[in-house]
């Protein structure tokens, strides 16, 4: 989130609501433990104008790559972002 609000800053997309719908895979371990195997993340961002949806969309994508908690990982983090246009 952090890193796709930053680039939605520095592009001129307002974004006026940011939620996530995000859905983990965990498995868990014989002994106790366990780790995730898979994590998909469902942001819902509202910007302010029509024209600001196709730069949103393309800035999750580079927000993805950027993400160092994403980018630590030892599984790929998926994104299915849905953006709105804030209701007039």
């Amino acid at each position: 989130m952090l890193w796709f609000l930053h680039l939605c800053s520095d592009s001129g997309v307002v974004v006026v609501d940011y939620q996530d719908l995000a859905e983990g895979v965990m498995i868990e371990t014989a002994d106790g433990g366990g780790r995730f195997r898979t994590v998909v993340l469902r942001p819902v961002v509202t910007v302010r104008e029509a024209g600001m949806v196709e730069k949103a969309m393309h800035l999750h994508h580079e927000a993805n790559s950027l993400c160092y908690i994403a980018n630590s990982m030892n599984f790929p983090v998926r994104h299915e972002p849905v953006v709105k246009i804030v209701a007039e």
